[in-house]
């Protein structure tokens, strides 16, 4: 089975040319199969900023009524998608800039209106995934790059969380191919001390996960993002990496890289 990475980065790489441009170069040295998501960082805020349009946030999720979603169309599928494209061809990595739309690619559902109304913001569901259509263009040679919007099938665009779509991407896949999932955040990986960046976990399994629960080393705002990376793992991932952006590069020089998640360590 041919091996597939699929890469998220968020605003911590996005936000910085700088950061942006050696995170780029390191990633079209990846061998093998690849597809990067990525979400739109703080520059949606400043464009609808400009433009009169207030960014209302709950949760740390955007509200996507219907003047917001104009605004990350344009940036998220437009501005950063584009730059990102552009960038990769020049490095001679075939990027291909998609929405869920394109291609039929990945499909969402509206999220329903609970005690909160998020607006035009999609739920993944089993089957978002047209697996067919992304192998495709994988095996024609394209990396395809995802922007966080997706489709109801009905002709809306819907505002979708960049970290579940990559995970979405990482378990359809993961039928197709040797699947590794790897989120760039701003720290270098799962740590011992958060105060100390050297200290981190190299690998951590189910077993190892419960411990470091317990321990009280792993908690709060990490939880989510670890317990999504051991859903996907169930589910038929077979890595899920945690670590920082400008260390990628490590995976083609063969040294330790971020946290790995897995079945078994």
């Amino acid at each position: 089975m041919n091996s597939l990475y699929i890469i998220k980065i968020g605003g911590n790489v996005i936000d910085n040319s700088e950061n942006l441009y050696h995170f780029l170069k390191d990633f079209k040295d990846l061998a093998g199969y690849k597809i990067l998501v990525h979400g739109g960082g703080k520059i949606a805020t400043q464009v609808g900023d400009s433009l009169g349009i207030e960014s209302r946030m709950v949760d740390g999720r955007r509200i996507t009524d219907v003047e917001t979603l104009r605004v990350v169309t344009m940036v998220y599928g437009g501005l950063v998608n584009k730059n990102i494209v552009a960038q990769l061809q020049r490095f001679g990595t075939n990027a291909l800039g998609l929405t869920g739309a394109d291609g039929n690619l990945i499909t969402a559902k509206k999220r329903p209106v609970k005690t909160i109304d998020y607006g035009f913001v999609g739920d993944i569901y089993d089957g978002s995934v047209n697996t067919e259509g992304l192998s495709n263009l994988l095996t024609a040679g394209f990396t395809p790059v995802f922007c966080a919007l997706t489709h109801d099938g009905d002709g809306q665009l819907l505002n979708t969380n960049a970290d579940t779509i990559a995970s979405a991407l990482a378990v359809a896949m993961s039928g197709v191919f040797d699947t590794t999932l790897i989120y760039c955040f701003e720290k270098k990986g799962v740590l011992m001390d958060i105060d100390d960046e050297e200290s981190v976990i190299r690998d951590i399994d189910p077993v190892r996960y419960e411990e470091l629960k317990i321990q009280q080393i792993i908690h709060s705002g990490m939880l989510p993002k670890l317990d999504n990376a051991f859903t996907a793992i169930a589910c038929g991932v077979k890595a899920v990496v945690i670590g920082r952006s400008d260390d990628l590069g490590n995976i083609t020089q063969k040294k330790p890289f971020g946290t790995r998640l897995s079945r078994n360590t």
